[in-house]
């Protein structure tokens, strides 16, 4: 019945600081930017590894997102990266302070979270091949 996940769509407060979050930080690629005149609001479609996963929308006086303690609604969006490290560190580059690395008790899989400009957690889950 279904494929896949097409899209995630994520509302920011500030367009130009969240567009070069997710391009210039977190390396995304931009698949189209359109400004929506009877919105008053941009559309940036971001894709990874040729993939199209989110779409960045502005709008005017979007409220505030709830996040800490957990809510309802997305909790948080995922990448799964080879080398926890080697994300930490470009993070870093960037005045991005990763969480401390956690191990999933399940799978044994390491992690950690940090937030987008709007405090939206972001998880990199390892996939090793251990």
């Amino acid at each position: 019945m279904f494929n896949k996940v097409h899209h995630i769509a994520i509302i920011c407060s500030d367009y130009e600081v969240s567009k070069k979050f997710y391009t210039e930080v977190l390396g995304l690629h931009i698949i189209r930017e359109v400004y929506r005149e009877e919105r008053q609001s941009f559309k940036l479609d971001l894709a990874l590894n040729g993939e199209y996963i989110i779409e960045l929308f502005s709008f005017s006086n979007p409220p505030k997102r709830v996040s800490q303690p957990e809510a309802v609604g997305l909790r948080h969006l995922a990448f799964e990266v080879e080398a926890l490290e080697t994300v930490i560190a470009h993070l870093s580059k960037y005045q991005i302070v990763a969480e401390p690395i956690r191990t999933d008790e399940f799978t044994g899989k390491r992690f950690t979270f940090i937030s987008d400009p709007d405090a939206l957690p972001i998880e990199f889950y390892e996939n090793t091949n251990q």
